[in-house]
């Protein structure tokens, strides 16, 4: 399978690469130049020829772009990315999309009260953060997308991520957070899992390892993905042994 990385520079973006990379064929994307053995095209998501010329010829596209804080380039990388990268999937006939963005896209300001299995199938409350905003308006695009096309898009929600060898001595742990390689790991299972399994053509999926405190249900992406986060972070919840 021929996968399409956009904003392969980012964060998230090495660790994915680094997973698919045994047993894919990437092409990566950034704005800037990067580094790497891959296929590699210079792509500003913003514009639309850039992201339908890249996504020729791949069987696959998997969003990692992102744009927190200026509000023209977080709209053009956010929300029009979106549009441009669904035009993309529908130019060349790509049915698999993993899309990503935060998990406040769903479980904005309206559910901060809220303290038991938040799952991603809640009514969608991003509020007016930037972010959320522009990241929930790309996720619909998505899904209008898929209403008339031949496009399933996985939606990952993500928010706090961790090096598990990392040290946990003055540091804290939101109930909503993985390890660098758990979620990289869901990507791989995007890709592989059957398309005819979905519920729908366009599902969104809470990306976090297994935590006490449960405010956040992750059951829907162990459900239908077979998602089985290996690192605990229990250095950062559990008291240690004496």
């Amino acid at each position: 399978m021929k996968v399409l990385i956009l904003g392969a520079k980012g964060n998230l973006g090495p660790h994915v690469v680094k997973t698919l990379e045994p047993n894919y064929d990437l092409r990566l994307t950034d704005v800037s130049p990067m580094k790497t053995k891959h296929e590699f095209m210079l792509v500003d998501v913003s514009v639309q020829e850039q992201v339908v010329r890249a996504a020729e010829g791949m069987d696959a596209i998997i969003n990692l772009s992102v744009l927190r804080e200026d509000r023209k380039l977080a709209f053009d990388v956010s929300t029009r990315g979106s549009y441009n990268m669904m035009q993309a999937a529908v130019t060349h006939s790509i049915n698999r999309v993993i899309n990503t963005g935060p998990h406040f896209v769903l479980a904005g300001r309206t559910y901060e009260t809220f303290d038991y299995e938040l799952n991603p199938d809640i009514p969608p409350q991003p509020g007016t953060n930037l972010y959320a905003l522009t990241k929930s308006l790309g996720q619909e695009i998505c899904k209008v997308f898929t209403e008339g096309n031949d496009i399933h898009v996985l939606c990952y929600l993500f928010y706090s991520f961790r090096d598990p060898n990392q040290p946990s001595v003055g540091a804290d742990l939101t109930p909503f957070s993985i390890s660098w390689n758990d979620a990289a790991e869901a990507f791989r299972l995007g890709l592989e899992t059957s398309l005819s399994n979905l519920p729908s053509k366009c599902e969104i999926f809470n990306i976090f390892t297994n935590l006490p405190h449960q405010k956040f249900s992750n059951e829907k992406a162990k459900r239908l993905l077979g998602f089985s986060p290996k690192d605990a972070l229990s250095q950062w919840w559990q008291k240690p042994s004496n």
